[in-house]
């Protein structure tokens, strides 16, 4: 599913247009972006939680060329969902 499968997911189950759907899905996600930046944790119960990460620079291999490079320090988002959403994906 995409952004524009959502949006009409969305849209049906608002009964609501496309324009309307699209842009409560960018108002959620940009709060998910803002709270992350904000470095916070964002929890949506029963569904997860979002959170930033910090990853260290470490040391990897060129695949090509079996160089060592470096590779530097950033900042990922990770998510854990929740055992609701974990229970619908198993059918439990």
């Amino acid at each position: 599913m995409n952004k524009g499968d959502l949006i009409e997911a969305l849209a049906a189950e608002m009964k609501a247009s496309r324009t309307d759907a699209a842009k409560a899905l960018d108002a959620v996600l940009a709060a998910i972006t803002q709270g992350l930046k904000a470095d916070e944790k964002v929890a949506i119960s029963g569904f997860g939680t979002f959170q930033r990460k910090q990853r260290a620079a470490r040391t990897g291999i060129n695949p090509a060329t079996k160089a060592q490079i470096q590779i530097p320090a950033s900042t990922t988002c990770g998510f854990k969902p929740a055992s609701a959403l974990k229970d619908a994906l198993t059918g439990a």
